[in-house]
């Protein structure tokens, strides 16, 4: 697969909140993801498949209810793609909230080697 066809296929699985299947269909074994900053539930990089697919499983599991999801079509290059993922949740305990970020990933070898969010 191509860059294109990879960022077709993670926003294709993202607008179906199927994220685990994409992580495993998609996602190289050694790959990274950086979230914007680190916060008392995810730290700031998270290395590897299996613990990028347990950090989405953590964070499934603390929302209570997602109202909207939205992802745009992805901006692709040769060897990276971005996309913009806006989520409208509850999240347990906490009032409803906006969750915007711009999504940046990098391809190597037919697989997403890094996902970086800014927020």
């Amino acid at each position: 697969m191509n860059t294109q066809d990879i960022a077709d296929r993670l926003v294709t699985h993202c607008r179906a909140a199927q994220w685990e299947e994409a992580q495993k269909a998609l996602f190289a074994d050694d790959a990274v993801s950086i979230e914007p900053e680190a916060s008392p539930a995810f730290a700031k990089e998270t290395k590897g498949l299996a613990a990028i697919v347990e950090k989405g499983r953590k964070f499934n599991a603390m929302i209570e209810t997602v109202h909207a999801l939205s992802v745009s079509d992805p901006v692709v290059a040769a060897s990276s793609f971005a996309c913009r993922m806006a989520m409208d949740v509850t999240m347990k305990g906490q009032p409803r909230m906006q969750m915007s970020e711009i999504c940046v990933y990098l391809v190597r070898d037919g697989k997403i080697v890094s996902e970086q969010f800014f927020a």
